[in-house]
């Protein structure tokens, strides 16, 4: 059988083609779009332009999910934990444990298509040719990597079943400046962190406190012998960083101070007679009867409650009169003075007034204030009286306009109407006002609002709505 020469060509080239090996195309992967987003901190306060980094939960090259933590910030008095808006790889952070942050600008970055990361090289797909197995290879090492990452970092335990060991770096920083063993050191902190406040408190007390060698050395010594003490320089602590910005700002006011005097004798016998009916309660102080008070005097005399506005239009400033009563009510805590904000006052009664300030205290005794809970106040009541003391001259907080000092009362011997000598608890009320929209007249007649509804409680119930 003659085969033609096209039929001879076709079949040489189909034997060809079966005893070729077929060349087998590697697996190509794509050079994948980088969708890296900053994450920018957001307005933490009204007035609050930056806030210190105290620690990061995160290092670059960690997979953080939705509301994973990332870092821990203190902003106005307040410590607050920052969570993760979306998932993704951290890419980098803009700052340092112990730096500003500011508001509105990057705090840090998260490619939300990311890979973990080593050194600065991606750990999957990132050469032409890889095979999936090797891409999957290097993915499960990085997850364990993340793991690990991700955990928080703190020192040890201190062998005592708490946390009283855990610090940030910059307190680790200060602990190698100052020569201090942090083990040492009593923490404060949220879950017996040790703060800066802590190891400036056990330095004073170390100074105070002569050593045992000390001792020995000086039951031998001269009598004439003393023991040298050393200055110390320290930075300022967030919350003394804090008031000084704020106390500078309030240079610039013209402050009119105006006190009275209120005999609260009729709250006192008010308070017994309740505190007695309801032992098992929390017992009534002075404190939500003065706020509620005040509360009703704003009623009749808001430009008080006001908020001056001189930074839109220098040339023509304006004034705010604000419908509700937000009052921010200091609280002396181990961290400072700190003032969070009792909102709505006007809407509640006495006996909710003093529930609400014992949530307010106890969560800043504990640290567990948040920003919010700084925001909005619209007139300020420092209760110093806690401490001690009488006449005071408190310091307006920009923008309001007017602030409130209230002393302790004491008892103090006074005449009545038949000109008879008797005991009267006396408690000085000392106002302070911007005496740039706020007349005298308009400050004392507040104040003496004030002062007839705590001399006569029952006047209150008729102001009340």
């Amino acid at each position: 059988m003659s085969l033609s020469k096209p039929r001879i060509s076709r079949l040489l080239t189909n034997r060809t083609l079966l005893h070729t090996p077929i060349r087998r195309r590697a697996f190509h992967r794509s050079s994948r779009l980088d969708v890296v987003k900053p994450f920018l901190l957001a307005d933490i306060g009204e007035g609050i332009t930056e806030c210190q980094l105290i620690q990061w939960f995160v290092q670059p090259g960690a997979r953080v999910e939705h509301f994973d933590k990332l870092c821990e910030v203190q902003s106005d008095k307040a410590s607050v934990e920052i969570t993760s808006p979306f998932d993704g790889v951290i890419k980098k952070l803009y700052y340092e444990p112990d730096d500003m942050a500011v508001t509105g600008k990057p705090l840090v970055d998260i490619d939300m298509d990311g890979e973990e990361v080593e050194d600065g090289v991606e750990k999957s797909g990132e050469a032409e040719g890889k095979t999936v197995e090797n891409g999957i290879q290097n993915a499960e090492a990085g997850e364990t990597q993340n793991q690990t990452q991700n955990q928080p970092q703190g020192r040890k335990g201190n062998g005592k079943g708490d946390f009283g060991s855990l610090s940030t770096p910059a307190v680790r920083h200060l602990t190698k400046e100052l020569d201090v063993n942090i083990s040492d050191v009593t923490g404060t902190g949220r879950d017996g962190r040790v703060t800066k406040e802590d190891v400036h408190r056990f330095v004073s007390q170390k100074i105070q406190q002569p050593t045992e060698v000390e001792q020995a050395s000086s039951s031998t010594a001269a009598s004439t012998t003393t023991t040298q003490q050393q200055d110390q320089k320290l930075p300022l602590t967030p919350v003394q960083t804090q008031m000084f910005k704020l106390m500078t700002k309030s240079l610039s006011i013209p402050h009119f101070l105006y006190t009275s005097s209120a005999d609260m004798s009729a709250v006192t016998a008010t308070r017994k007679r309740l505190n007695t009916a309801k032992p098992t309660e929390k017992k009534l102080t002075h404190l939500p009867f003065i706020i509620k008070a005040t509360s009703l005097a704003l009623q009749k005399h808001p430009l008080l409650n006001a908020a001056l506005d001189t930074a839109s239009d220098p040339k023509k400033p304006s004034l705010t009169y604000r419908s509700a009563h937000n009052f921010g009510v200091a609280v002396d805590t181990p961290s400072g003075l700190l003032v969070p904000v009792l909102r709505n006052v006007q809407d509640l009664s006495i006996a909710q007034i003093a529930q609400q300030l014992r949530v307010l205290s106890e969560k800043a005794r504990s640290g567990k204030l948040a920003p919010g809970d700084f925001s909005g106040a619209s007139f300020t009541i420092s209760n110093i009286g806690s401490v001690g003391g009488g006449v005071v001259a408190p310091i307006i907080s920009e923008p309001q306009v007017a602030i409130l000092g209230v002393g302790r009362s004491k008892v103090v011997p006074a005449f009545d109407e038949n000109d008879e000598l008797i005991k009267r608890e006396e408690l000085v009320l000392s106002w302070s006002a911007d005496h740039r929209v706020v007349d005298g007249a308009e400050c004392a007649r507040c104040a003496e609002h004030v002062r007839g509804l705590l001399e006569e409680p029952m006047g209150m119930l008729v102001e009340m709505r």
